[in-house]
């Protein structure tokens, strides 16, 4: 039978899969369809680094790499460290014997625990899933949808004091350099002490000939420098500050700046008590809420808590993540996360959210100088001819290099924070050194690999998507970059192996690039942005956040380089909130709609695999049964009262199985689904209203990081009605 991989993974995406899969289930099996599901969660990579359930990550990573693959991926929770300690405390509650996190890891069994840890924190899911590139876009359903109901954009101000400041200099930007490798070889990477003493930092990296290597560091000196500036500068131009980071992909790098940021902003606070927290195991890594949590055990509890309020006294007033409950920016290194922020401030007005609950211009930081002057283009250009219009905008499809682990940044077992003054060599087997920086303790240090065939592939994906669509497609590529310098040269070279006449495919500088794509935007024009991972990461939130309030409901298609096919359903920064309010009054915001286009894709794709005429019926009558969704308004409602998630699956199970019932492409389909669409139009208000009945009250899933699956079905799907229409498809 014909199969497809539907991941199990995290909070709101997770509970909506509780309620979804079983009408995919229902629906495939009519046309032969198996679907079957792996755990990815966060917990479920947990209690696999112990051997207490099967790792289906692993499992899944192998299977990307045949031409049999189909995986419809969900968004998953990229762990900070804050957020791995929670899912560990959870998980023990439930009486899983697992250890807690090493905080300061001395023995060899703790170090190995540490090892188990980090290979499920931050972006551990994606480089693993993800054998070949992305091609994300907004379906045309979408955005014509967009365009006929668009979302609310703040009005923006010619004299808006909101602005970005980096670093440029010092940094990861101005400080790599990069080889292209000639041969088949072997790397490692040392640290050079001034005292002499030589320290291997990672060994037996194995490398390929063509492929790109990068080293570069962070200057902490400098860094530090630049946060109290950025510091006295907000306070002095009376904006909000806040810090834009990455501590989930970026979870070796990011996590370390944020927790400079913090002790920049309170430094009489270090200076007095800093030695009492490192003491007592308290890192500013963790953020300031995890610190407020752990100090009241210690002896100068009150005096930290009291040095705590007179640094927010002294200092600019703080962006908040939820300023009702007292939750700054500074709190937890994952809660505000770039890709997702600065695109939502953006959309804003430039505005962020003050310690007074009102909107106000804001000073983003963003200490790494490579994209920052992305988003001061996009500010500049709304100052500049004010807010984006989404009844009249362009779109900005993306490409994106990520095969392979392709440039995981900051992410990985290449990123080290220097424990001494000295010199980081990267050397190969014959001993020469390829790369080479003076550091001092505590900088930031960096490699990256970008394997030559991902690039390759991204180059013929570009030329494949910018014919396919007739649309501009621009390489973000800064040729001051070292990096991109050397990609710059391959994508040159490997251009003239595609037919190009007539497209329209350019080279240009980050900044530049998004100035051109704004320029079109405006004017109501595409422009395929083809990109980096990062940069991948990061437009493929910026430009759909304008253009249609959100990236969830974006395509996201990894066509796997050895034939198969992943389906990836959109972003989920905001899925956290969305479990506290079903925790709160049983209503799931989450809107599916990314489920429904992944799911289209992977039974369109299967049908060519598995030569399947029954998966490509599907695929087609669950497409135009997305259009009716869509021209009907069915996804959940802002507030509580309307359709919700579940709703949202009810509508789309009665479209789709009309859809069926209604094609000519497959008689006995059409005949399978006939009864259950009378069944589903019949019952649709009592069906809604078993649904919407629930609402208004608490609900009880069993757990936040790993649910109870008997109580989370049984919220996640209250109509008796519509289970026992579904199970009449049998």
């Amino acid at each position: 039978m014909a199969k497809i991989i539907y991941t199990h993974t995290d909070e709101a995406p997770l509970l909506a899969t509780y309620s979804f899969l079983p009408i995919i289930e229902a629906y495939a099996a009519k046309a032969g369809v198996d679907v079957e599901t792996r755990d990815i969660s966060l917990s479920g990579r947990i209690l696999a680094q112990f051997g207490i359930v099967d790792d289906a990550l692993a499992e899944l990573g192998d299977l990307a790499k045949q031409p049999e693959a189909n995986i419809i991926k969900l968004p998953n929770i990229s762990a900070s460290i804050p957020q791995l300690k929670a899912a560990i405390k959870e998980l023990q509650e439930q009486g899983h014997d697992i250890p807690d996190y090493p905080e300061n890891a001395q023995s060899d069994e703790e170090k190995a625990t540490v090892a188990k840890y980090d290979k499920v924190k931050g972006s551990a899911v994606n480089p693993v899933l993800r054998e070949g590139n992305s091609d994300r876009r907004a379906p045309l359903s979408v955005k014509n949808y967009a365009k006929k109901h668009p979302h609310r954009m703040g009005t923006w101000s010619a004299d808006s004091k909101t602005n970005v400041a980096t670093m440029g200099k010092d940094d990861f930007f101005s400080n790599e350099k990069s080889v292209v490798i000639p041969a088949d070889d072997t790397l490692t990477i040392k640290l050079l002490g001034a005292d002499g003493a030589e320290t291997v930092l990672k060994k037996d990296i194995k490398v390929l000939a063509g492929e790109v290597v990068d080293g570069t560091f962070m200057d902490v000196a400098a860094l530090r420098r630049f946060l109290t500036e950025q510091i006295a500068r907000a306070k002095a131009e009376d904006v909000l500050f806040s810090a834009h980071l990455k501590a989930t992909m970026m979870k070796v790098s990011d996590p370390i700046i944020f927790g400079h940021v913090v002790q920049a902003f309170f430094p009489t606070l270090f200076e007095q008590y800093g030695e009492q927290l490192a003491a007592a195991g308290i890192s500013p890594n963790d953020g300031l809420g995890a610190l407020l949590n752990a100090v009241g055990n210690l002896p100068e509890g009150d005096a930290i808590k009291a040095a705590i309020t007179a640094g927010f006294a002294d200092g600019p007033a703080v962006a908040m993540v939820d300023s009702d409950k007292g939750i700054t920016n500074l709190h937890v290194p994952s809660d505000v996360i770039i890709d997702a922020s600065m695109p939502a401030m953006i959309r804003t007005s430039g505005h962020m959210w003050g310690p007074d609950g009102e909107e106000a211009d804001t000073l983003a930081v963003i200490p790494d100088s490579s994209y920052a002057g992305v988003y001061q283009t996009v500010i500049d250009d709304c100052r500049a001819h004010g807010a984006f219009d989404p009844s009249t905008m362009g779109s900005v499809p993306n490409v994106g290099l990520m095969a392979q682990a392709a440039e995981e940044y900051g992410s990985h077992d290449k990123t080290f924070e220097i424990p001494a003054a000295g010199t980081v060599q990267v050397v190969n087997a014959a001993g020469d050194v390829l790369i080479e920086h003076a550091v001092q303790p505590g900088d930031i240090w960096r490699a990256c690999q970008t394997k030559d065939a991902p690039i390759r592939d991204w180059v013929k994906l570009a030329v494949t998507r910018a014919r396919a669509s007739s649309t501009p497609a621009v390489f973000w590529l800064d040729e001051a970059r070292a990096h991109d310098a050397n990609l710059i040269a391959k994508v040159k070279e490997y251009l003239p192996e595609h037919d190009t006449d007539g497209l329209t495919i350019e080279i240009m500088a980050p900044a530049e690039a998004t100035a051109y794509s704004l320029e079109r935007i405006r004017k109501g024009e595409d422009t395929i942005s083809v990109t980096g991972n990062v940069l991948r990461d990061y437009n493929t939130d910026l430009f759909p956040i304008l253009e249609l309030g959100t990236s969830a409901k974006m395509l996201s298609v990894v066509p796997l380089m050895n034939g198969g096919g992943l389906f990836e359903t959109g972003a989920g920064g905001s899925a956290p909130k969305h479990v506290q309010q079903l925790i709160k009054e049983d209503y799931l915001r989450w809107d599916s709609l990314g489920e429904f286009f992944a799911l289209a894709a992977s039974f369109e794709h299967l049908a060519g695999f598995a030569d399947n005429p029954g998966a490509k019926v599907l695929a087609d009558t669950l497409d135009k049964a997305t259009g009716t969704f869509l021209e009907n308004d069915k996804s959940p409602t802002r507030r509580i009262g309307g359709i919700d998630n579940r709703g949202s699956h009810f509508y789309l199970a009665l479209y789709w199985a009309q859809e069926l019932a209604q094609q000519t492409a497959d008689a006995e389909l059409a005949k399978a689904f006939a009864p259950l669409a009378e069944k589903l139009a019949a019952a649709e208000d009592t069906i809604v209203a078993e649904l919407n009945g629930v609402q208004g009250h608490p609900a009880d899933i069993g757990g936040y990081y790993r649910p109870d699956d008997a109580k989370a079905e049984a919220v996640m799907r209250p109509s008796k009605t519509l289970n026992e229409a579904l199970a009449s498809l049998g």
